[in-house]
């Protein structure tokens, strides 16, 4: 008998029932996608947040509850909504019961987020403390848990306003040591006041709330002036906003699915992009090409639907072709109703309906000009090898349909040794590497033709599939790994550069990254410590006594693939590249890429001298 059939006894014995709290902990990436430890905007914490304030937006939306106030103290969570309340007999159930709650009944919430019964059970399992309190009729209902395991219950009078109050803090099992950030948090409020104008969040007591919703959003977001005054269009189900921006090459979209963000967008947007191309080409009475059209076009969408399908647990795409059961197309719903109002729009306010030709004129002028640029660069990626020389690929994309694609990572490094380290450490099914060969050229103020004309950058664009658009983007995560010195800073300057002079849409969305890598390993026979801070190293020789082994790394190189599977693994370190509201892109770029001036280098010689000394200094 074959030796390997002798190893496993498949018997009564080798199944296994598990019960809700212990698959949810045992496959979390199953509820919430990837898990990560708050330095990306997907990061399973935030959707911890979100499951939980989309209860109390459901609760608004059908009538009950004009405000949300949230708290984060440390790593604790708290949302008070001013809703019904849950019912009392049911709030342990709620939480700890998949496929238990009010939403099924598409009487009481018609056009939900949370119709899988899951969310709010995800949070209490993945918790290491979660407390749901339900206030109604006088009385309260308390119920408190341990990583999904009730540990105490009590009902008593209450005089409190009705409503409820859920409380938790993300357990470090799950996601190690984890972090909120603040920027992350507010784009995720901001939102849901944009969407729900009338709405007041208060967050960490600053107050948040939206008179023009999604125009305010646009207005907040956009990069430059409009060239026409942005467009508002509003029917029961459905709402956009749009204009074309000075500043903008590609698309870019905000959409929304009953209150929920759709990342990767799905139907509703398509609809919308395809009605948009439809109505200006019958109003102009041109059939203008698509990118033409749609080159510079920034717009927020909403729509509201029934019983949404969307294509992962998380909600980041929807998947749904009809507003309701039997109902109409989305797309059809979109396309009448952008026909209608836009068409009566663009006939009402020339100036603006001029405005958009002479855009779409220009970007016609400009495709064709680089048209033969683009072909020959194509010809170029095809010459080089791409997948052989300069990319390293992975299996798993971000436009594929595995479950993993949130974990898929692209690395820019630079230097054979470095991009070789880091390629045989990695994870061959989520990580890819593309190597830079010395300094990338500082594109700073030039033309995107500068992308097809100068190799590196072409076959960049190439590997990540972004010439069109983020829609076919092939990594999650683009993370920019370069040395802790003063080349290593040029470099990572420069490729900053080139997506925000370029991409500007693929670092507002949270796809770039800066890698952290160790300054210093401290070790003696029993224990090895990595450490990112002469604070970390000096904390690691305490804890290890006397006279312990001090390496510091000069560079990636110097790391070998074995060592190097510890940084870019499950507790890889990454800091997110972040544009705040008030940080104008030409005005970021103008500081650290244009003229010199006194200022900026007064605060680059400051950073250096740290990074020298946390490099060099024993």
């Amino acid at each position: 008998m074959d030796p390997l059939k002798e190893t496993v006894a498949y018997d009564d014995s080798a199944i296994r029932s598990l019960d809700w709290k212990e698959h949810i902990r045992l496959r979390p990436g199953m509820y919430i996608g990837k898990l990560g430890d708050g330095a990306s905007h997907d990061d399973g914490i935030y959707v911890l947040l979100k499951e939980v304030i989309d209860n109390s937006i459901d609760e608004y939306v059908m009538g009950y509850g004009k405000t949300i106030e949230v708290t984060i103290q440390d790593r604790k969570v708290t949302v008070r909504d001013y809703g019904r309340g849950i019912p009392l007999g049911k709030v342990v159930e709620c939480v700890s019961k998949i496929n238990t709650g009010a939403k099924y009944d598409s009487k009481v919430f018609k056009k939900s987020v949370g119709l899988n019964g899951v969310g709010s059970k995800a949070v209490n399992a993945l918790s290491s403390w979660f407390r749901i309190q339900s206030i109604r009729e006088g009385k309260t209902h308390i119920a408190e848990f341990r990583k999904g395991e009730l540990v105490h219950e009590e009902e008593i009078p209450c005089e409190l306003r009705a409503g409820t109050i859920v409380s938790f803090i993300p357990d470090e099992e799950i996601f190690g040591k984890y972090h909120f950030l603040n920027e992350y948090i507010e784009r995720q409020l901001w939102n849901y006041a944009y969407l729900n104008q009338g709405l007041t969040i208060l967050y960490n007591g600053v107050k948040m709330q939206s008179k023009n919703g999604l125009v305010d959003l646009l207005e907040v977001n956009m990069e430059g002036e409009p060239l026409y005054p942005i467009i508002h269009i509003r029917d029961e189900d459905f709402e956009c906003a749009f204009t074309h921006g000075t500043a903008h090459y590609g698309e870019e979209y905000y959409s929304f699915v009953n209150g929920q963000h759709t990342t990767q967008g799905g139907t509703h947007q398509q609809a919308f992009r395809e009605a948009f191309v439809k109505t200006v080409r019958e109003f102009f009475k041109k059939d203008y090409d698509t990118s033409d059209i749609r080159t510079g076009l920034i717009a927020a969408i909403s729509i509201k639907i029934q019983e949404p399908v969307f294509e992962s647990q998380t909600k980041t795409r929807l998947g749904s072709t009809l507003m309701a059961d039997g109902g109409v197309s989305i797309s059809k719903y979109v396309s009448d109703v952008l026909k209608k109002q836009l068409d009566d729009y663009l006939h009402m306010y020339p100036e603006a309906a001029e405005a958009m030709q002479r855009k779409i004129l220009q970007s016609e002028k400009e495709r064709k000009e680089l048209a033969g640029i683009k072909k020959a660069a194509r010809e170029s990626a095809k010459k080089v090898s791409l997948h052989n020389k300069k990319l390293r690929d992975c299996r798993i994309h971000y436009n594929s349909n595995d479950p993993r694609k949130l974990e898929s990572t692209l690395f820019i490094t630079e230097g054979d040794s470095a991009s070789g380290s880091i390629t045989k450490s990695r994870d061959v099914n989520t990580q890819a590497v593309f190597s830079l060969k010395g300094k990338p050229l500082n594109c700073y103020g030039l033309s995107k033709k500068i992308v097809y004309e100068n190799e590196e950058f072409n076959l960049l664009q190439a590997a990540l599939d972004i010439e069109d658009g983020l829609e076919n983007l092939r990594y999650n995560q683009i993370v920019l790994a370069t040395d802790a010195d003063v080349d290593g800073m040029h470099i990572r300057l420069l490729m900053l550069t080139f997506f925000l002079q370029f991409f500007p849409d693929l670092v507002r969305a949270g796809h770039l990254y800066i890698l952290q890598t160790p300054l210093f390993r401290v070790r003696n026979k029993q224990k090895t410590i990595y450490c990112y801070s002469e604070e970390e190293k000096e904390q690691a020789i305490t804890q290890l006594g006397k006279n312990p082994e001090i390496t510091r790394f000069k560079g990636l190189g110097e790391i070998s693939p074995d060592e190097f599977k510890h940084f870019i693994g499950p507790q890889m370190r990454l800091d997110p590249v972040i544009l705040r509201k008030d940080q104008s892109i030409n005005e970021v770029l103008a500081y650290y890429m244009g003229k010199n001036t006194m200022e900026r280098q007064n605060f680059i010689i400051e950073n250096l001298r740290y990074e020298a000394d946390a490099i060099f200094v024993e």
